[in-house]
């Protein structure tokens, strides 16, 4: 299926072109709310080869509801390894929405859920990636092995008026040695960006980002990062949010 190819080209190419992230939470006051992780491509639609599995007859508009897709192809997920299938059950409460325009120079990719907990979205990034493991089970091409190999993880809490989010490194060695795989894509990689942004459901009290902005109500905080230092130092991104009761 072409749409999988392309999803696919797209993933793999992420870390080897600049490009642009935003991850945006809205926030209940019971703690319920929706996330976000966009992907704006639009630089990197320059930087994919027009090969035949690749190239569009005519731009796509298309959302993939995960949930759907794995109860369809579930005969064909028992049979993958143990790791895939937990990969592919983390995709489950996600949609996808593609939209791809070569005439028009657009490729935007928004993954996104509802939840009734923040931290039932942890991790959300890294199941952004494994969305190419779709590939093989929905008639499309899998990425390189190892090219997803997970050495961190984000958790999310919201309580008690504070909201944290935190990342960790799970493997030192392998944390390592996938930023040594990054050395080439450097030159890219420096000019991209991970946002995040966050609406809260009353004013903010205090953050410890400095560098944070705010809407003009005080409820919404935006904060820019150079995405290749976060990937070389994910722990650094801790941010706390303490709101007004």
């Amino acid at each position: 299926m072409r749409l999988f190819k392309i999803t696919t080209v797209v993933l793999i190419t992420v870390f080897f072109a600049a490009c642009n992230f935003t991850e945006e939470i809205y926030f209940n006051e019971d703690g319920s709310g929706k996330m976000s992780i966009l992907f704006d491509g639009d630089e990197m639609m320059q930087m994919i080869p027009e090969t035949d599995s690749t190239k569009l007859d005519k731009a796509i508009d298309s959302t993939l509801v995960f949930k759907d897709l794995l109860r369809e192809k579930k005969d064909s997920i028992a049979q993958l390894s143990p790791q895939e299938q937990a990969k592919l059950k983390r995709l489950e409460p996600f949609s996808l929405r593609m939209i791809v325009d070569p005439e028009g120079g657009v490729m935007n990719f928004n993954m996104f859920t509802d939840f009734n907990k923040v931290s039932d979205v942890n991790d959300a990034f890294n199941a952004f990636q494994n969305a190419s493991s779709v590939g093989p089970i929905a008639g499309g091409k899998t990425m390189p092995s190892g090219a997803v190999e997970e050495t961190t993880t984000v958790n999310y809490t919201f309580k008690k008026n504070i909201f944290k989010r935190e990342a960790v490194i799970l493997n030192q060695e392998l944390f390592e040695q996938s930023i040594d795989s990054l050395a080439s894509a450097e030159m890219f990689l420096s000019g991209s960006t991970y946002t995040f942004k966050y609406h809260f459901p009353r004013r903010v009290k205090s953050t410890n980002i400095e560098e944070a902005t705010f809407s003009m109500d005080g409820k919404t905080m935006i904060h820019e990062v150079n995405f290749l230092e976060m990937l070389k130092d994910p722990e650094s991104i801790m941010i706390k949010v303490e709101l007004e009761k």
